[in-house]
């Protein structure tokens, strides 16, 4: 009979009790004395050497005691062999979701570096699974679905094209990881009436280039608590601005700079404030997810009729607007946005909505925004 003079230590994975039976075999000992000896019945240290019981603290410490080697040595053996039976069981269940993927706008997640870039070919595909239900945070499609699909009812949708769940849901997990790095224990909770006084001062912003505003703003928003992120556009999606509210005292406006020149980001910008200003007197009322297009057409939805509205006062207010009609130069434009302290860009772009002037006209009066979209 061979004593173990060292701990029993193989580079390879195998059920747990094989190397029982092994040693057990050196020894020459039968099931049923080797069963006798753990103080087990026949029938435990048949399931124990099959793997359908675990080695538990107290198997281990007998193991110890009647086979040799240590109890962690067979704690381990028992965690490396469930590790890999977890792998396997995961790359089979991978493979089976493989359809899910069909409903995600892979192609962008990875050039923004929500997951590893791989080439979409169908062998490469299962290891794509696990990479998305990280970024999701979810352990399957099916909470996937049950958490993003729950959200699609309070969607509101500023137009029809909005209805690809998949890419919305990624565009929103992106601002919500953005925020998850921007909120803490030192961000303030919403304050509404200093919201209000910072949206006053981010209006005398607008005529700053984005290097400039850009920190001032997040830094007022921040004081009012209200938290402003940068996510890279998903076209897919047809939003460019969201409001919505991560926590009952935490709202949250999330903008993309997709197709914008300044007077769109900056009505958009007011816009989303608007929702967060005027749409959330009661918790059911901040579950809505307000999702924007500042290129949509016309919306029946009351609540974006009114955002609009308040929207285009903030930046233009009605005891001003109505000289925009005579604005038919550029040097008009010029000196009006100067005494109401706007970009000119943002009167350009109320004229053309208005139609009094045409869509091409002025526009090198705008400025068209390059800065970061995302802190990586």
């Amino acid at each position: 009979m061979t004593e173990l003079s060292t701990p029993f230590a193989p580079d390879w994975v195998l059920p747990p009790g094989e190397s029982i039976l092994d040693i057990a075999e050196e020894r020459g000992w039968t099931q049923a004395e080797l069963a006798q000896r753990l103080g087990y019945s026949e029938k435990h240290l048949s399931l124990l050497i099959n793997g359908k019981v675990p080695i538990t603290v107290d198997a281990a410490q007998r193991l110890e005691r009647v086979v040799g080697s240590t109890m962690d040595f067979w704690l381990n053996l028992e965690a490396n062999y469930q590790k890999h039976k977890a792998r396997i069981e995961a790359e089979q269940r991978h493979a089976e979701w493989v359809p899910w993927l069909e409903e995600l706008p892979l192609k962008e997640l990875m050039a923004n570096g929500a997951i590893e870039k791989k080439r979409l070919v169908a062998k490469n595909k299962p290891g794509l699974v696990e990479p998305c239900l990280r970024f999701f945070g979810v352990a399957s499609p099916d909470e996937w679905r049950a958490h993003y699909g729950g959200m699609e009812v309070a969607f509101r949708r500023s137009r029809e094209e909005q209805s690809d769940v998949g890419a919305i849901s990624a565009w929103l997990r992106m601002g919500e990881q953005q925020a998850e790095q921007l909120d803490g224990p030192k961000c303030p909770k919403y304050n509404k009436a200093r919201f209000q006084q910072a949206l006053q001062t981010i209006r005398g912003l607008t005529s700053l280039p984005p290097q400039e505003f850009e920190p001032q703003m997040r830094q007022l928003l921040h004081d009012a608590g209200v938290l402003l992120v940068l996510v890279p556009a998903i076209p897919r999606s047809h939003v460019s601005g969201v409001a919505r509210w991560l926590s009952p005292s935490r709202p949250l406006i999330q903008l993309s700079l997709y197709g914008k020149s300044n007077d769109k980001f900056w009505f958009t910008f007011f816009h989303e404030a608007a929702h967060i200003l005027l749409h959330a007197g009661s918790r059911d009322a901040k579950k809505s997810v307000f999702l924007d297009d500042p290129n949509a057409s016309h919306s029946d939805d009351p609540q974006e009729h009114e955002a609009n509205q308040w929207a285009g006062n903030m930046l233009i207010p009605d005891e001003d607007a109505y000289t925009l009609p005579g604005l038919r130069s550029k040097a008009a434009v010029l000196d009006f946005a100067n005494s109401i302290g706007v970009h000119p860009g943002i009167v350009v772009g109320r004229l053309q909505h208005d139609g009094i002037i045409e869509p091409s006209w002025m526009n090198d009066l705008k400025q068209s925004f390059r800065f970061k979209e995302a802190s990586k």
